[in-house]
């Protein structure tokens, strides 16, 4: 795995402190910009990621910002199986995680791990599961290649934020959460109206998830705050086990 804290991993880095809207502050090392890219082995071309897409996962994306503000706003469930896919940072995981969520991480990015051990030790956080989930048409996977073992098992409440950024997304994710979810399941989806919201339902449906709730965040930001803003929705689906013939 490689070493963050080495002087020189291949790649910038920066320090960045994520307010969580209504909630808390994460102090967050991210990617420097989008120009930052390191694969001397070629672990992230044999898992699909080009170079323009390499640097994605390291950078704060504010979907993931609003899913982990829904999170925390969310009843906890005893015993409930949650998964955050295509996770990136992890914000959702990290805030979760200190407000004592048991959530597992996954990405298919080769570095995500180690970030996520990385800013969850600047935020005194500890005992975070990580697993490699990856969906799509790809190469096979090399678990020496993710340096995290492979996602496997059912989960009772999935989530994730801007999934749907091509065409071939919503059939690939939806596929992919019907492998990893539960008879019973509840998905959030976050998406910052990319366009292909429609497809993705009506593929969510061939899963048996129903659309039970789209609801816009409509975000400006606050006086002397950069950050820019905000439009998108909150996708939230449901599958109930069906009812036994009598």
């Amino acid at each position: 795995m490689t070493n963050l804290s080495s002087p020189n991993p291949g790649f910038e880095t920066r320090l960045q402190r994520v307010t969580i809207p209504g909630g808390e502050e994460l102090l967050i090392r991210a990617l420097r910009d989008r120009q930052q890219y390191y694969d001397p082995t070629g672990a992230a071309k044999r898992l699909g990621i080009c170079s323009a897409s390499w640097p994605l996962f390291g950078l704060v994306w504010p979907s993931s910002i609003y899913l982990a503000k829904r999170l925390l706003q969310r009843p906890v469930v005893p015993g409930e199986r949650i998964l955050e896919i295509g996770c990136g940072l992890a914000l959702p995981t990290l805030a979760g995680r200190r407000e004592g969520i048991r959530i597992t991480a996954s990405d298919r990015h080769p570095l995500t791990h180690a970030f996520l051990q990385m800013n969850a030790g600047l935020n005194d956080i500890d005992s975070i599961k990580y697993r490699h989930g990856q969906w799509g048409a790809t190469q096979e996977v090399c678990v020496s290649d993710t340096g995290a073992e492979l996602l496997s098992g059912k989960y009772d409440f999935i989530l994730g934020s801007d999934l749907l950024y091509d065409r071939d997304a919503p059939a690939a994710l939806s596929a992919f959460i019907d492998d990893h979810a539960a008879e019973e399941a509840e998905i959030w989806i976050i998406d910052p109206d990319r366009g292909h919201r429609p497809a993705f339902t009506r593929q969510m449906a061939a899963y048996g998830f129903e659309l039970v709730e789209q609801d816009r965040i409509v975000a400006e930001p606050e006086e002397g705050d950069a950050a820019p803003a905000y439009k998108g929705r909150l996708l939230r689906f449901i599958r109930e086990e069906a009812s036994p013939v009598s």
